[in-house]
């Protein structure tokens, strides 16, 4: 009996290992390094990898895109009932339980706002994000614009 328990409780810790994996958020050091790599790219390769700006503002001979990444939802826990089939250690059993989910770094994600000021001369002269921002939040904006890091 002992020996099963302890077999489950492996393979359950194992789990909660590979959900923590998947759990993590994007990179903020891509969201970092944009704010460097992009300064001199054309304005159309912007539009091209970024897309259209959610709004825009001229002033003083620049152009300002803002685009805006939306605060994303966490998996929120339910309930649920199963019915299983197993065997640890050559006896077997059939049982029925039921259980609950627990979010791995619940949560609401904050969403992002990153402005790019274009030039008079038509490429990209800064990248920039609120103060505060959470850089993992402002990833997904830029990270098409990006190439992998060298490796």
């Amino acid at each position: 009996m002992a020996r099963t328990v302890g077999a489950a409780m492996i393979l359950l810790g194992g789990t909660a290992v590979l959900l923590a994996g998947c759990a993590t958020g994007p990179d903020p050091e891509i969201a970092r390094r944009a704010q460097t790599a992009m300064i001199g790219m054309p304005k159309a390769d912007l539009l091209a990898c970024a897309g259209v700006p959610d709004r825009q503002a001229t002033a003083s001979g620049r152009e300002y895109y803002t685009y805006v990444a939306h605060p994303a939802v966490a998996y929120s826990p339910g309930s649920s009932i199963g019915i299983g089939a197993g065997s640890f250690g050559g006896s077997g059993g059939v049982g029925l339980g039921l259980g609950f989910g627990v979010p791995v770094g619940g949560g609401t994600a904050p969403g992002c706002e990153a402005t790019v000021v274009i030039g008079p001369r038509g490429t990209v002269e800064q990248v920039s994000y609120p103060a505060g921002a959470s850089l993992s939040s402002c990833t997904p904006i830029v990270s098409t614009c990006m190439a992998p890091p060298p490796g």
